[in-house]
């Protein structure tokens, strides 16, 4: 329930849920934290100091909710998962990524390497400007 909660909050394409959900399992695997902002949304809304965008300050929150800081899930799931996400935390996909990043049309695009969602995230940064 706590992997499909940061599914469901993650991703609004169910098709995509498994993928998201494959992600997570492959960074759980390999020790490497979850960094999903959803979760640390929810830790400042916990501490009632959620301004409406992610600040540095809240990435270097303490919270066990952060999960930039804290490898592993968190404690407890972060919202209501609906059956897609519960699904995808049951049979996430097997693939080899490791990242995502949403696009400008409301997907997410994924990649198995650094190098490559970089670039992914900097052609969704210039998606956004125009």
């Amino acid at each position: 329930v706590i992997m499909a909660s940061l599914v469901e909050k993650e991703v609004n394409q169910d098709a995509e849920r498994p993928l998201v959900a494959g992600v997570f399992t492959n960074r759980l695997a390999k020790g490497i934290p979850l960094a999903t902002d959803p979760t640390v949304i929810y830790a400042a809304l916990l501490e009632n100091r959620w301004r409406g965008a992610i600040y540095a300050s809240d990435l270097q929150s303490t919270s066990p909710y952060n999960t930039y800081k804290h490898a592993g899930l968190p404690p407890g799931p972060i919202c209501n998962p609906g059956i897609a996400a519960l699904r995808a935390a049951m049979a996430p996909a097997k693939t080899d990524y490791l990242y995502f990043v949403s696009d400008a049309a409301g997907h997410s695009r994924f990649s198995a390497d650094l190098k490559e969602h970089a670039q992914q995230v900097q052609a969704y940064r210039e998606a956004q400007k125009h």
